[in-house]
């Protein structure tokens, strides 16, 4: 019988001996492995992790004690511990559990999140509560290498050692971020690996200088200071109030054991640095942790992925960015830790001195753009929409309101997946919209976002454009060209109209098919401009059709449905939005998703065919 099968809940683990506690590392990450190859997911993360959350709730008493996440994909191993080892072959599948911590899903969840450099601010958010509330609970917060890169970290750091306030931040440095390492800050955690005796060294050295200055010859404060910077790991949290402890091994279970039962006790904020190795225990992903980070279902003996690679947006994307980069030099492009997602490792393939890797920043990657802009170069910024929402007032206040020529490429908008609600990108639209002086548009195929690109590199100003996961399917054999804020009609009829942006342009065609088989013709529009819109074609279309249906993968509130409804109050026109409630959408199969929220082909037929015979 293997150890696993004796783990339900956190307290079954302190009482297994060391011995068993290595072995029922080896067993979650075979555990991990397997569900993974089958469901797709965070791979490489959550095998560098096993036996530093092992550890963790060996000592600490959970769900009286708060873990916080801060990557939340490096949670596998503190789900599996924590009462849902059963249910973890139904990772990322519909009504299965997340790949992220959520409150709602386990009161071992102190904390949700799906966004990176929250973890010490929410941290301390705790620390506080349980202080004004006379509790005693411990506080742990597991922040990745990769969050040292965020500005909410600092600012979490420097507030939590300002109130000083009893919290254990155990930063996991795994060498390497989602892909390669970013920023200054990443040489600095290099470098502590090189002074395992440090903090001796330190010792001596501050016990030579107390001996000089008792004869109160020099005064030594700046030098110690020059001398701490060098040399110290700790002092960069030191200074901003922390006890620093580390660098420590963190596949060691006994060793990390015993400093975490030494520091449950100790007072004031404290940062435990560890030092793990990403694609632990298995040798693909340790060889390939990129590869791994976020994986389709994949085949265990040799690593190869099982999913058939179809052509996406995201290649249409960096092929074309390649290509013009090609004639024209001034293009340049940043990502936010995102290279593979987005494509761009591509374009640094071929033009390294012109891409920016800026780290988990995506408000420092738009306002950097926004100065490169105002330099004479053309920015395109590659960064997911849902990551894009973490820079909404440096869209607003640095590129729009100076009207600077940033490209903002919005990949995954729409439903992503499995990953869920804190990935899907269906608020962009939305929180866009409002916003002058931008240029918003959506392709409705792979030739049509070529058109874009180019489109947007030529008009000088600041343009977004939105487009999703997944396979193309063309609608367009050639583009003619076409000017800013210009629909297509791509079929005419006489019963109803569809009026769609992006991916489900598609849809809509495809729900025109089958309502001719019910004898009913339908008007399809590409509106590709959601700013501006050409509400003029919609007019001219009015003429004839009162039934219009909108359609789009956004919220219905600030959307296309309703901007198009807005224009059409008090003109006769009768329509309705087919778009995303106001809720959060859950993590599913794409397919899944677009058939409960009324997105396929068939259920629009539906809905035209009921508004008709209204």
């Amino acid at each position: 019988m293997k150890i696993l099968d004796e783990i339900n809940c956190p307290n079954d683990i302190k009482k297994l001996s060391l011995k068993d506690l290595n072995n029922l590392a080896k067993e979650i990450r075979e555990e991990i492995i397997n569900v993974v190859s089958k469901n797709g997911g965070h791979l490489s993360s959550n095998l560098g992790v096993v036996e530093l959350t092992i550890a963790i709730h060996y000592v600490f008493n959970t769900p009286y004690d708060k873990i916080i996440w801060d990557v939340g994909h490096q949670s596998y191993t503190h789900k599996i511990l924590t009462c849902r080892k059963n249910l973890f072959k139904t990772l990322r599948q519909f009504n299965g559990i997340s790949g992220f911590p959520k409150i709602c899903e386990s009161k071992y969840d102190s904390f949700g999140t799906g966004h990176s450099s929250t973890a010490i601010s929410s941290a301390l958010g705790f620390a506080v509560a349980r202080d004004l509330n006379i509790e005693r609970y411990n506080i742990v917060a597991v922040v990745g290498d990769g969050s040292m890169t965020n500005g909410l970290t600092f600012e979490g750091l420097q507030n939590a050692g300002h109130l000083k306030k009893n919290m254990l931040i155990i930063l996991n440095d795994n060498e390497m971020f989602i892909s390669q390492k970013v920023g200054a800050i990443v040489g600095y955690f290099a470098k502590l690996l090189t002074f395992g005796m440090a903090r001796k060294v330190e010792e001596k050295i501050i016990r030579m200088i107390n001996r000089v200055n008792k004869f109160k010859l020099l005064s030594f404060g700046k030098i110690i200071k020059r001398i701490k910077v060098i040399f110290f790991p700790g002092m960069l949290f030191e200074e901003m109030g922390f006890a620093y402890i580390g660098p420590i091994q963190g596949h060691d279970i006994k060793n990390m054991i015993t400093i975490l039962n030494n520091l449950k006790n100790m007072k004031g904020p404290i940062l435990l640095h560890v030092v793990t190795k990403k694609g632990k225990g298995y040798y693909q992903a340790e060889i390939n942790p990129t590869k791994f980070h976020s994986v389709e279902n994949f085949d265990i003996k040799t690593g190869n992925i099982l999913t058939k690679k179809n052509i996406t947006y995201t290649k249409i994307f960096s092929d074309t960015l390649i290509k013009l980069a090609k004639i024209d030099k001034k293009i340049v492009a940043i990502t936010a830790a995102m290279p593979e997602g987005t494509g761009l490792d591509k374009f640094y393939n071929f033009y390294p001195n012109r891409y920016f890797d800026v780290g988990i920043a995506e408000g420092h990657a738009i306002t950097f753009a926004a100065s490169l802009a105002a330099g004479g170069m053309k920015p395109i910024c590659a960064i997911y929409s849902t990551f894009m929402q973490r820079a909404i007032d440096n869209i607003i206040h640095d590129v729009a309101l100076q009207n600077l020529p940033v490209i903002f490429a919005l990949d995954r908008s729409g439903f992503v997946g499995e990953d869920g609600a804190t990935h899907h990108g269906v608020f962009d639209f939305s929180y866009l919209k409002y916003i002058p002086n931008l240029i918003i548009m959506s392709p409705a195929d792979g030739n049509e976002l070529c058109y874009m690109i180019k489109m947007a590199f030529d008009l000088n100003k600041p343009c977004v454009i939105r487009y999703p996961k997944g396979q193309i399917i063309n609608i367009y054999d050639n583009i003619k060209d076409f000017n800013i804020g210009e629909a297509n009609v791509l079929k005419d009829g006489k019963d109803i109209c569809f009026l769609s942006i992006g991916k489900h342009v598609y849809t809509c065609l495809k729900a025109a098919e089958l309502l001719e088989k019910k004898g009913i013709t339908s008007c399809v529009v590409n509106m590709r401009f959601l700013k501006p819109l050409d509400i003029n074609i919609v007019y001219k279309i009015l003429k004839n059709i009162k039934n219009f249906i909108t359609v789009e993968e956004n919220v219905l509130i600030g959307g296309f449905g309703e901007y198009i409804k807005s224009f059409l109050n008090n003109s006769g026109a009768i329509v309705e939005c087919i778009g995303l409630p106001d809720k959060f959408i859950e993590h599913g199969n794409l397919d899944i998703l677009s058939k409960i929220y009324n997105l396929t082909e068939e259920s629009i037929a539906k809905k035209a065919f009921e508004m008709i015979n209204k």
